[in-house]
């Protein structure tokens, strides 16, 4: 944060992150370095203030002789005494007024002051760090993590070039992020694969000159969900906040506006929020002064001026352009007009199907074998393909707490259409009934009837096309469920071994074989299972169904701008896309089960 800040003063353009080979994480920049003149109050230097005391970074204008930040992604001045802290071992490096001063921390105590150990022209701050093992249950840093936030800075901070290393030994990698677009290059990573609206992303940017600004970028595609990213001060709000109720107030009026300018609505008509939302991706990213957030996650902007700055500029610059535009305007209130006649489609189809009893309502799929016990955080239920592996698994189950959801055949693939086409699949409507949190904007967690919700398919390709196929709807309809890790992969043997002298024995892929077959000299009997039918209750229940003895695979999404662009490449519209990726990744396969 603290080199992010020095970025938005305008005094840094390089940082470096760098997991060394013991395991340590090294941040380095090249803005002005943490002030190492003595802070008279306190008689040590500004480095050893900044480690050392809560409250005392640039920002709040501790010892730092270029006064505090206006803007500033951190918020009450605690991040690197605490880093320090919490690290057996910290060591500060600062360029600075021809020099480099380093001082070394331990669990936050410094060994000597700061003190001169070479000359140099440079300016810059690193600090290397390595986590106290005594507090924490894992010191190992995720590289995938590092990578996410560093690209997403990238994105927010125009210019701004970001390296991420790894030394560690047998995971050696580098990535470079600088993006000169800014958050259109984010809108064109996001849509990538997707047929878009407009030939570039909208993007207009708004200022007071002094200690708020706002930059927006807009882009509709052919998918039929919305994705909004709003940051504040480089901080993504996953909640929302005042900056994105601004805009969504802005584009819904902005966009009737147009509308009835160019008599596309009838004079009683008007578009909803959800109308001139579907297929939008935008990025909504305010820098101001005195951030209040809900609570110290950030994850929601509370600052109550954010929304009339944010909701004047949206309303005044995507306006213009929509007027500056007019055939791009007419397509997409067309689109929006689509949009609202399938939502109203979806309404009916919803009502329809819980005047029968089908969604939201106490009668559920009448092929659901459910489980006896009601408490959710202990129940689980199986998606199982097919009616005789969904035989196999009732009868091998233990009805107390799992429950038994057969499909049949492939779920229709959510990613090529609406909503209401969706909610009209019989497979569909059977799992969103049998979990019972809804779906989408009605998505409610509290009511979810099962903790775990487990996919259990055949170990080939069919059975794989039908895991990515529900993991789609998933995705798209239930986000939170993926989010909130609610969702597994069974693992079923491919194998099972067995033999004069030896047990039965099951193999989970094939290095366990190839493992097996050097350790086992003697004869055996192999069995290749091609599906989940071929095994019996028992079998079934011990190698896939038995909490103790089963593996799980948790799915989880790190990064929800990948997993958005891989779902729309893989299940979307565009087979040239598909193509490619195959192409490129087709050595990465080891076996293929066809």
């Amino acid at each position: 944060d603290n080199s992010i800040d020095e970025a938005l003063a305008g005094f840094c353009d390089k940082i470096e992150v760098i997991i060394t080979e013991d395991g340590s994480c090294s941040i380095k920049d090249n803005g002005r370095g943490i002030p190492t003149g003595i802070n008279e109050e306190e008689g040590i230097s500004g480095v050893e203030l900044a480690l050392t005391n809560l409250n005392a970074g640039g920002k709040f204008g501790g010892g730092n002789k270029a006064g505090g930040y206006k803007i500033s992604s951190g918020l009450h001045g605690v991040g690197v005494s605490c880093v320090n802290a919490l690290s057996d071992t910290l060591v500060a490096e600062v360029s600075q007024n021809g020099h480099t001063f380093r001082q070394i921390y331990h669990c936050g105590v410094p060994e000597e002051p700061l003190k001169i150990v070479g000359d140099t022209d440079a300016t810059g701050t690193t600090i290397t760090f390595h986590p106290d093992a005594t507090v924490f249950e894992t010191i190992d840093f995720n590289y995938d993590t590092l990578k996410t936030l560093l690209r997403e800075l990238s994105y927010l901070n125009k210019g701004l070039k970001l390296t991420l290393e790894d030394r560690r030994e047998g995971k050696q990698r580098k990535d470079e992020f600088c993006y000169e677009g800014g958050v259109v290059h984010f809108i064109q990573d996001i849509n990538k694969g997707k047929e878009t609206l407009f030939a570039s992303p909208v993007y207009f940017e708004d200022s007071n000159g002094e200690d708020r600004f706002l930059e927006v970028a807009i882009q509709y595609n052919d998918s039929y969900s919305e994705q909004i990213f709003p940051f504040s001060n480089n901080i993504r709000q996953p909640d929302g906040g005042t900056h994105l109720d601004g805009f969504k107030a802005a584009l819904t009026k902005v966009i009737n506006d147009a509308g009835r300018r160019l008599n596309l609505l009838k004079e009683n008509q008007k578009l909803s929020g959800d109308d001139v939302r579907e297929g939008i991706t935008a990025v909504v990213s305010v820098k101001i002064a005195d951030a209040q957030y809900e609570s110290q996650t950030k994850s929601k902007l509370c600052s109550t001026y954010v929304r009339g700055f944010v909701q004047k500029a949206v309303t005044e610059k995507f306006g213009m352009y929509l007027e500056e535009h007019p055939a791009e305007a007419r397509e997409l209130i067309m689109r929006c007009l689509t949009a609202q006649r399938a939502r109203e489609a979806a309404r009916l189809a919803r009502e329809e199907t819980h005047r029968k009893g089908v969604l939201e309502s106490t009668k559920l799929p009448g092929k659901l074998a459910d489980c006896s016990d009601k408490r959710p955080e202990l129940c689980e239920i199986y998606i199982v393909e097919g009616d005789s592996a969904g035989g196999t698994a009732k009868q091998g189950r233990d009805r107390r707490f799992q429950a038994i959801l057969p499909l049949r055949g492939k779920i229709l693939n959510v990613e090529k259409v609406r909503i209401d086409r969706a909610l009209g699949n019989e497979e569909i409507k059977a799992m969103i009934t049998a979990f019972g949190c809804g779906i989408q904007e009605n998505y409610d967690e509290s009511k979810l009837r099962y903790d775990r919700i487990i996919i259990m398919t055949d170990a080939d390709v069919d059975g794989s096309h039908i895991r990515i196929l529900l993991l789609t709807f998933f995705f798209r309809f239930m986000r939170p469920l993926v989010e909130n890790g609610h969702v597994y992969a069974a693992q079923p043997p491919l194998y099972k071994v067995s033999g004069k002298g030896i047990p039965d024995t099951y193999l989970y892929d094939d290095k366990a074989l190839e493992d097996f077959k050097n350790s086992y000299q003697g004869k055996f009997e192999l069995q290749r299972y091609k599906g989940l039918g071929e095994m019996n209750k028992e079998q079934l229940w011990e190698t896939t169904m038995d909490p103790a003895r089963r593996t799980l695979v948790k799915i989880n999404v790190e990064d929800a701008v990948e997993a958005d662009k891989y779902f729309s490449l893989l299940m979307g519209e565009q087979p040239e896309l598909r193509r490619q990726f195959i192409e490129e990744n087709a050595k990465l396969v080891e076996e293929l089960d066809v």
